[in-house]
């Protein structure tokens, strides 16, 4: 499983997979290893653990690595400041992606009640005559019983 919770195939590599080791990873982001422990240590980027505890860090792990680096040099934000950045984007993100699965399920209950609907209008009976309201009029109606004769 992904971290979303998904099933996956084993074999197929997507920006969350994890195979790159410490050293590669800080050179693909342009840090220093220890800094990626840090950042670890911290939450900011954790990556994925082999079963005797080694880093393997994903190409989206290393995105966020370069994220961190950026918002610290360039935009002078602290550690702390980062890591509620990353939170809420992440926040961000989930929020997305369950507006866009509510979408979906207001989309399907429309189309179902649409059709629902038209099951009801086609099932009317076509004997039956419109009600019309008729004008009242202030005419006397007398009834009288026929005779027998």
């Amino acid at each position: 499983m992904d971290r979303s919770g998904r099933s996956r195939n084993p074999y197929e590599l997507t920006d969350e997979s994890p195979v790159y080791v410490i050293s590669v990873a800080a050179q693909l982001s342009g840090l220093h290893p220890q800094t990626l422990r840090q950042y670890d240590r911290l939450g900011l980027v954790s990556p994925d653990r082999t079963p005797g505890r080694g880093r393997r860090y994903s190409a989206r792990d290393i995105e966020l690595l370069r994220t961190v680096q950026q918002l610290s040099q360039d935009e002078g934000i602290n550690l702390a400041g980062i890591k509620r950045i990353i939170e809420l984007e992440n926040q961000v993100a989930a929020l997305q992606q369950r507006v866009a699965e509510l979408s979906a399920a207001v989309e399907g209950a429309a189309v179902a009640m649409q059709q629902r609907e038209a099951q009801v209008h086609a099932s009317y009976r076509r004997d039956l005559v419109p009600y019309q309201d008729v004008q009242q009029a202030s005419a006397l109606v007398v009834w009288r019983p026929k005779r027998a004769e």
